[in-house]
């Protein structure tokens, strides 16, 4: 039994991630928005590394992710043993 709870445990702590992990995740994220949306922004007039162009980087990339999403809903209506359900 302490074995099984020793596994758990190392398999749990496996799983977390650093928060050095992390701080390299998120500038990676960074660094690829500005690689596509920097010059789409400098086409647009901006001053490169003004903070102008980095709201455009941002604009651009929240625009970009939220066109890309699929927003559906799914409603189900009935009773036991007929359902109905809709995807919208």
């Amino acid at each position: 039994m302490r074995t099984f709870a020793l596994f758990v445990v190392m398999i749990f702590l496996a799983g977390c991630v650093t928060q050095a992990e992390r701080a390299a995740q998120v500038q990676r994220d960074v660094d690829d928005m500005i690689r596509v949306y920097g010059p789409g922004c400098e086409k647009l007039g901006y001053k490169p590394d003004s903070d102008l162009w980095r709201d455009c980087v941002l604009r651009l990339s929240t625009k970009d992710s939220l066109e890309r999403r699929d927003f559906t809903t799914t409603n189900c209506i009935g009773s036991r043993g007929f359902v109905h359900c809709s995807t919208f």
